[in-house]
């Protein structure tokens, strides 16, 4: 499990961070221009471990001059002010102190898709996409729903529901999650891709919120899978900084899983689909819940790197 969620996670351990050893040289010797501040923080990141520096590097120094990271390269020998230089040597601190850099820009892409992120939400992965693809698919599958009904179970930052709602514009999402904070960035960024409009937003509990009447065509979910005793071991990069309530599920990581699959049983129309983001150690484990007669058998879609990433099934007809 311990590698299950590296892998998902994919970031590196922060280093030590020492000042003292890290000051950047006498501005007055050279001029700080954009090629070389990219190329002294992208060899200050390589020293310690970064697997990515030059991005790291190019994502800090485009949020502190308001750029798009190409556009570092069309002014790449123009001279940083030193208000910028200062910003950005404080945001290079912050990284090597382990803060993600999600959280230090305010933004993260999915799925094509510029999202704000603070740490209030888990900071989205590719991974995820996984799931997207997953929800347009069934989706696409459906037909005599005009307006199918999508539930997004601890929707976080709201990538999966406004990343659905904007490649399908006939659904209608419910997006829910435990808190208020993460609700509120979800809501922002609805409101910032234009699918506001077709997507509600609840505080609660799974599906505690809503009327017990609602039933939806598909569920999706990233939901905790964490065990806790791994959550324990995990890099300070992610233990100290992303929001533990969206990664810890329970001793062996399914409790909020178990507690999904049994609701979902009840939420969904005959027919509708549940689609799931897993652990990459969890497929059997998993696909053991839907055991009996009220669910089609689990197909499991793996992710880039070959590991278990995603369980959808469907709810079977009542006979």
């Amino acid at each position: 499990m311990v590698l299950a969620a590296s892998q998902r996670l994919d970031l590196p351990r922060p280093p030590s961070f020492d000042l003292t050893r890290a000051v950047m040289p006498d501005p007055a010797a050279e001029a700080w221009t954009i090629r070389r501040l990219l190329s002294w923080t992208t060899d200050f990141f390589a020293k310690r471990g970064f697997e990515s520096p030059r991005l790291e590097a190019e994502v800090l120094l485009a949020h502190v001059l308001d750029h798009a990271r190409y556009q570092l390269y069309m002014h790449i020998d123009d001279v940083v002010s030193d208000a910028a230089r200062s910003a950005f040597r404080d945001l290079v601190k912050r990284r090597s102190e382990g803060e993600p850099s999600a959280y230090l820009v305010g933004r993260k892409e999915f799925y094509a898709l510029s999202f704000k992120v603070t740490p209030a939400v888990l900071i989205p992965r590719p991974d995820s996409e996984f799931l997207v693809i997953e929800a347009l698919e069934a989706l696409g599958k459906m037909v005599g729903r005009e307006t199918p009904r999508l539930a997004d179970v601890g929707t976080g930052s709201g990538c999966l529901a406004v990343a659905v709602a904007r490649r399908s514009p006939q659904v209608r999402i419910v997006a829910i999650d435990r808190s208020a904070e993460a609700l509120a960035v979800a809501r922002e960024n609805a409101q910032a891709h234009g699918v506001a409009d077709r997507i509600d937003f609840c505080e609660g509990d799974l599906f505690e919120p809503l009327d017990p009447e609602d039933r939806f065509d598909l569920i999706v979910s990233n939901p905790p899978y964490v065990a806790t005793p791994v959550w324990e071991t995990l890099e300070p990069t992610i233990k100290n900084f992303e929001p533990r309530l969206a990664l810890d599920g329970g001793i062996d990581g399914l409790d909020v899983i178990r507690r999904l699959v049994d609701q979902a049983a009840v939420r969904l129309h005959p027919g509708g689909t549940l689609a799931m983001e897993i652990g990459s150690d969890q497929g059997e484990a998993v696909t053991r819940l839907f055991a009996g007669d009220l669910w089609s058998p689990p197909t499991i879609r793996r992710d880039h790197a070959g590991l278990d990433r995603v369980v959808t099934t469907r709810r079977l007809p009542i006979a």
